[in-house]
């Protein structure tokens, strides 16, 4: 007895060696470290582990306009962690007995098709949540992104019929947020409330998240709220924030690390909250469903966390990280990006959101904590990450600097390439409307009726291929125009591309296929 005694003592004692969690001030360096590497004004941290906060603090500041300091309760758009507050919505329903996880779409709301009638027919409530619908990466975020479009929420759900499936269906994970849309709409008709008031009075008021909202537009007291930043030319501005409510579901909720502290505990209880957890969101059935795998996501390196598998669960992330299962998701809209990861074995949390869009700020952050609660040493994620940044963007612009310099050749030798005659016009896309083409001082233009932001110069490239520079400097996403001349030598069609690799897939340019509109 004496021995097994023993053996346990030594054993406590090595696993307490072994696993050395980051102290505070260990946190607030790292994090220090981190707004200065990749240039980011403010970020927010908490860290819970066994039911308590044993992290929380704002670090930097939430504008550079204001010179406001970021603290723990200051408000961010937690971007696409939003979709698993629309999944435990739904999963409450379910635990009401109103829908089932395989309940149709369309008997729930008629109007909704897609691209393929089987696909239409088939469509579940949990295919809306798992990005296995067919239809490509970011399918029709133009309808969305940026954020000026005129579109109504009724006019993207008609519009889905028109995207065309990229992958068969249930067979390949292509990230979407148009489906969340749909699974917003899908609360609203089945519980009688707005998917935003049926977020906040049985998920958020329970949780006791007082300063958080369902959207930008419903934040009553902005004193402490972040401004979005985004790096123009290297120099950061600031930018507006997402302000759409048609993206709520999928990215429109606005909190802070103390109050996303209560989801996460409860999230880690599945389910349940309060003292002693006497309380219930949803049902532990309903969160088991949550975080089981239902779209497999194919695991190219084990990386350091030596994982086997990846997978999208119900508005979750799903892997293994050292041997244990690991929920988690990111967020990003301009200006801002955020990280929510959660090791339930650990009954661990980590949150970190920042006030601009590089994402390996997060990253470092979540990883570097992570590590001290898994007992890996040795890695600097913040240096690991930066080298991986610099690299990336040092790839992009050799291929953009490329394509800028042959314009600028171009120009230089003052060659007229083109006949504008032969471009200009209104030209239309099935899902994306109106696109006009003019000649404006001698300069062609391109802009989108239904999204304004979308207004740029097309600058000449070779034959009949242009490159789009958008006015709005700061969306980082000009784009290629290709076109396509009729019999008669006028364009009758052309197609687009990003010419970065590191443009944001929500421009969605791919997707567009404008035909010249025949004139009345």
């Amino acid at each position: 007895m004496k021995k097994i005694l023993a053996f346990s003592l030594m054993l406590l004692t090595c696993i307490a060696s072994w696993s050395q969690p980051l102290k505070s001030d260990e946190i607030d360096k790292l994090v220090n470290r981190t707004l200065e590497t990749f240039n980011v004004p403010g970020i927010a941290v908490a860290v819970i582990k066994d039911d308590q906060v044993v992290h929380m603090k704002g670090y930097g500041l939430s504008s550079i306009a204001t010179g406001r300091k970021t603290d723990e309760n200051t408000l961010f758009a937690i971007a696409s962690n939003s979709k698993a507050f629309t999944s435990a919505a739904l999963g409450i329903l379910v635990d009401e007995g109103k829908i089932t996880w395989e309940t149709k779409v369309i008997d729930i709301i008629p109007e909704f098709r897609l691209y393929n009638a089987y696909v239409t027919e088939d469509f579940n409530i949990k295919d809306l949540l798992t990005h296995r619908s067919g239809m490509g990466l970011g399918a029709g975020d133009l309808m969305l992104w940026p954020d000026s479009s005129s579109f109504t929420k009724e006019e993207i759900i008609h519009n889905l019929r028109y995207l065309k499936q990229t992958s068969s269906f249930r067979t390949k994970y292509d990230y979407d947020n148009l489906l969340y849309l749909v699974a917003g709409e899908v609360v609203a008709r089945v519980s009688g409330q707005g998917w935003d008031e049926f977020v906040e009075s049985r998920i958020m008021k329970p949780l006791g998240m007082t300063k958080s909202a369902a959207s930008l537009n419903r934040v009553d007291d902005r004193s402490n709220m972040i401004d979005a930043h985004v790096p123009v030319d290297g120099v950061l501005q600031v930018v507006p924030m997402y302000s759409s409510t048609l993206l709520d579901p999928a990215g429109g909720i606005m909190s802070s690390v103390a109050d996303m502290s209560k989801w996460v505990m409860m999230q880690l209880n599945r389910g349940k909250y309060g003292e002693g957890n006497s309380k219930q969101i949803l049902s532990e059935r309903a969160h088991r469903e949550m975080w089981t795998p239902q779209t497999i996501i194919p695991v190219r390196n084990p990386g350091p966390y030596r994982s086997h598998f990846s997978a999208y669960g119900l508005g979750w992330g799903l892997t293994d990280v050292a041997g244990y299962l690991q929920a988690s998701h990111t967020g990003g809209l301009a200006g801002i990006v955020t990280q929510v990861t959660l090791i339930p074995e650990l009954k661990l949390g980590i949150i970190v959101f920042t006030n601009q869009q590089e994402g390996s700020a997060f990253t470092a952050i979540t990883n570097t904590i992570k590590d001290g609660y898994l007992g890996i040493k040795g890695n600097d994620w913040v240096k690991t990450l930066k080298e991986s940044v610099d690299r990336n963007r040092d790839e992009a612009k050799k291929i953009t600097d490329e394509i800028w310099k042959k314009i600028e050749v171009q120009r230089s030798k003052g060659v007229k390439s083109v006949d504008s005659r032969v471009y200009t016009g209104t030209f239309t896309d099935v899902w994306f409307g109106d696109i006009i083409i003019s000649e404006e001082s001698g300069i062609l233009r391109l802009r989108s009726v239904r999204s304004p932001k979308m207004k740029g110069e097309m600058l000449y490239y070779a034959g009949n291929t242009f490159v789009v520079k958008w006015d709005d400097r700061s969306m980082d996403a000009d784009a290629w125009a290709v076109f396509t001349l009729d019999k008669e030598g006028k364009a009758e069609s052309f197609k687009m591309d990003a010419i970065s690799p590191l443009t944001d897939f929500s421009f969605d340019f791919q997707d567009l296929s404008p035909k010249r509109k025949e004139e009345k």
